[in-house]
């Protein structure tokens, strides 16, 4: 209890800070020259938002005194609003009440007006109370590039847009990092990999025009841009390889994992990787990988549990499958249409189940099918067995055949027999199980069959004989026991090997209704797919499903979709969006210091064919982009978020990443891309929680070999137990487009203590100490794969003092170095002294723990 009232006390007091800094930056920019210029969606919509719609807007159920204030007309027909009349207008009157019996908001909803909050509302209806649309609800147009003064300073349109808001505040820009510092920004963002010391080297001397661009698109072309960039995006699809809930059934769907590598990896334009996944198997003549991507949508939770209702958890994953689509591609919160209007944004609860019909349609149960004690998928499924898979099953099918044709002769006679001896029994068509086609042709007289009957009836008593005799007769030839230990294992083979990828279908076309309150057993009115009133109609010749979603989604006209692409591409190169609210554009959203540069954006990146890789780059190339990320007090004391990006955001690497970065700093890492997850090192029995049942076994299978140094990405994400050393990631359960940075004890806890972390402090620590026997050569060793630079002065004198504390302790007990270097299943190099060895190994897992090692500068 008191943990989560902590976490709820933080987030209130995150939030809390935020909205106080975007405030602030607002008053900012009204004073630097705009201060009798009052914008709607900037100064009052916030307002009202905040403290009236909820009460005041289009949820009618909700509404009070029947006055709405998100409509101007309604408004002011309710005498709320008399534009150019704030004496006569009985919003003012309210919000300045004495009476607590008229104040509003009305003291029990904690809210409560500030003075400038109050001036601006008076002012605003003075000058005639116009409404506009919410900002995020209107097509994104190029604005004409601002003028600046310092234009020296710009490398692309981003930085001219960033320079002219910076210039409006009397602010300036920061100098460029250093090249050691961006050839480390950049390879954590586009493959979260370290470079090599020789490539750092070769960067830092190359000095001639184009090395900047030359190193961005080396590393764009990289295998392993897709591994880095596919990160954030399986956070949005909740991708995990289990189904969650206490029978967490695996799943096979790192098969679509790896296809959103690839498709990264590829540059696959955005317009067709929406399409590919929201409706790839509704394309004419689908291609394999367009049904594989299709997948997005069934990687949802499913409940398999013995209480679970089929239906009712059917639409617990049409709910689900509505919130990460809105969430993905719209960057709305529409889940509360699913029970009511939306008390701030303009859906209905009318079109919330118009939209979901496209997802309606799929030929599913609602729970899991169980194919063994590890597996549970639900069909629609496509199986798609690997070169292993097939070989295996050839060689069981062989040795089934071999057995089959030693057992033929008994087979044979066994069949005679019988026929003989039902022949001799009377009526033969009075014989259960006898297919039409035999009954008929028996009834016949063999004098009026001809000789193709004759040969036909034949056949047809061997198939009948096999299919329903044959089976009771069998047990007591040769090899019964062995054939049929074949045959389960070779279905348990099947079933428990051969990779099914959850896919979408539209197979099964349902009614959608309206559910009141959101309850599947209280249908309401009847709806067809539409999509919501306030965004562009669905053109006339659309089809009506999932195709014609995702065609509407990337149209030229739609005002969300690339806006809310952009802004999480801006999240991933700066820490945070233009618009901070990531899964949210709604109007309770932000309002865009940025606004233009969103808006240039986000046409940048449809009018250059949705290229992700071009827009990326377009980013790290920027003068923005490539500022120092140190802090002046000028901008710690007016811009402590830095959401004016007057400078490089400054922030930990995520865990997958931290891991990934010290296995390769230790030559540990296999690069191997794509496969089915690895289980690398876990706490003891981490899992055990699961094992209530014996119906599966939950230990822990941990990896072996080359396995144990995969990247994160191939981690094997349990939802109910998510690996224990990934920090600050999403659980996968449901939709998260928004990291979160915290820090506690836990993380240093995860990254001084976890085996992975040790393990490769030691290998670093070994490869040190046989690259030279000098404590200094190996001190910038290490520091030049960890840190990507050389140790100073002061640097060599604090980490030699603690090298020979370290040193003392293991050589005054060298049982403390034996343990310590038995962490790990990496072959040791038993030449090399223990204190020394174990003594070097602590001193490189400090620096792996370093800030300066942990953080993307």
């Amino acid at each position: 209890m008191l943990k989560a009232a902590y976490n709820t006390s933080v987030a209130v007091h995150a939030v809390v800070r935020m909205r106080l800094c975007f405030v602030a930056l607002v008053i900012m920019y009204v004073s630097a020259g705009h201060a009798d210029e009052i914008v709607f969606n900037r100064d009052i919509r916030p307002i009202l938002s905040e403290n009236c719609f909820y009460c005041h807007g289009q949820d009618a159920n909700k509404r009070h005194a029947d006055l709405r204030l998100d409509v101007r007309e309604a408004a002011i027909d309710g005498g709320a609003i008399q534009p150019e009349d704030p004496d006569g207008s009985e919003l003012l009157s309210r919000i300045n009440s004495d009476d607590p019996e008229l104040l509003m908001p009305p003291p029990s909803s904690n809210r409560q007006l500030r003075p400038e909050q109050k001036e601006l509302l008076k002012r605003w209806i003075a000058a005639g109370a116009q409404y506009d649309t919410h900002w995020a609800y209107v097509v994104p147009r190029k604005a004409p590039l601002p003028d600046v003064k310092h234009s020296d300073w710009i490398r692309n349109p981003i930085d001219q847009f960033v320079l002219a808001k910076l210039e409006s505040l009397g602010l300036s820009p920061s100098p460029a990092a250093d090249r050691a510092t961006l050839i480390k920004r950049l390879s954590v963002d586009l493959t979260g990999l370290p470079p090599t010391p020789d490539e750092v080297d070769a960067f830092i001397s190359d000095t001639s025009d184009g090395a900047y661009e030359r190193l961005v698109d080396r590393l764009l072309q990289s295998e392993h841009y897709g591994e880095r960039l596919a990160l954030p995006w399986l956070d949005a699809a909740r991708y995990a390889d289990s189904n969650g809930f206490q029978q967490d059934g695996d799943t096979w769907q790192w098969i679509w994992r790896d296809w959103v590598v690839r498709a990264m990896n590829e540059d696959l334009s955005f317009d067709q990787f929406t399409i590919w996944q929201l409706a790839g198997d509704l394309l004419p003549n689908a291609t394999q990988d367009q049904m594989i991507a299709s997948g997005f949508n069934r990687n949802h939770m499913l409940n398999g549990e013995g209480g679970a209702i089929p239906e009712e958890q059917r639409f617990v994953n049409l709910f689900d499958r509505m919130d990460t689509t809105a969430t993905t591609w719209l960057g709305l919160t529409m889940a509360c249409a699913q029970c009511h209007n939306h008390k701030y944004d303009p859906i209905l609860q009318r079109e919330y189940y118009q939209l979901m019909d496209a997802f309606n349609r799929v030929p599913e149960k609602g729970v899991p099918t169980r194919y063994s004690s590890r597996i549970r998928v639900a069909p629609p499924i496509i199986e798609l067995p690997t070169p292993e898979n097939e070989a295996k099953i050839a060689a069981f099918e062989q040795q089934i055949r071999e057995l089959e044709q030693t057992r033929q002769p008994f087979a044979d006679a066994a069949f005679a027999a019988w026929l003989a001896g039902v022949s001799s029994d009377g009526n033969l068509q009075d014989l259960p199980k006898l297919s039409d086609e035999l009954k008929e042709l028996i009834a016949k007289p063999d004098s009026e069959r001809d000789q193709q009957q004759r040969e036909r009836i034949d056949v047809l008593w061997r198939k009948h004989f096999d299919q329903h005799v044959r089976a009771e007769l069998s047990g007591t030839w040769p090899d019964t026991a062995k054939l049929e230990q074949l045959t389960r294992e070779l279905k348990e083979y099947r079933n428990d090997q051969i990779p099914r990828v959850m896919v979408m279908s539209d197979a099964q076309p349902r009614e959608t209704h309206v559910l009141d309150r959101g309850q599947y057993l209280s249908p309401l009115e009847q709806v067809s797919f539409d999509t919501p009133a306030f965004l562009p109609p669905l053109p006339a010749d659309a089809p009506r499903n999932r195709l014609g979603l995702a065609r509407w989604l990337i149209s030229p006209e739609h005002p969300l979709t690339a806006r809310v692409q952009v802004n999480r591409m801006w999240q991933h190169f700066f820490g945070a969006g233009i618009i901070k609210t990531a899964e949210d554009f709604g109007v309770q959203s932000e309002y865009p210091i940025h606004g233009e540069l969103l808006d240039w954006l986000a046409v940048e990146f449809r009018d250059n064919g949705w290229s992700m890789k071009h827009m990326h780059r377009l980013i790290v190339t920027s003068a923005t982009y490539r500022q120092s990320s140190r802090v002046t007090p000028e901008l710690l004391a007016q811009d402590a978020d830095n959401r004016l990006f007057a400078r490089a955001s400054r922030f930990r690497m995520p865990a997958m990443v931290l891991r990934d970065w010290a296995l390769a700093s230790a030559g540990l890492l296999n690069r191997t891309v794509g496969g089915a997850p690895v289980y690398p090192y876990q706490p003891d029995a981490v899992w055990e929680a699961l094992a209530i049942t014996k119906e599966r076994d939950f230990t822990y299978p941990i990896s072996s070999g080359e396995d144990l140094y995969r990247r994160s990405l191939y981690t094997f994400w349990r939802r109910t137990v998510g690996p224990a050393n990934m920090f600050d990631t999403s659980n996968r359960q449901t939709c998260r487009v928004r990291t979160s940075i915290t820090s506690t004890p836990l993380h240093a806890l995860t990254t001084l203590n976890d085996p992975t972390w040790v393990e490769a402090a030691r290998v670093l620590a070994e490869h040190s100490m046989q690259q030279s026997a000098d404590l200094s050569e190996q001190l910038a060793f290490v520091f030049r794969r960890v840190l990507l630079r050389t140790p100073t002065d002061a640097d060599r004198a604090r980490i030699s003092r603690a090298y020979q504390r370290q040193l003392d302790i293991y050589s005054a007990q060298p049982e403390l170095a034996s343990e310590l270097l038995s962490v790990g299943s990496a072959a040791r190099d038993k030449q090399l002294n223990e204190a020394d060895h174990a003594a070097l190994t602590a001193v490189c897992l400090a620096i792996l723990n370093c800030d300066e090692a942990q953080t993307r500068e």
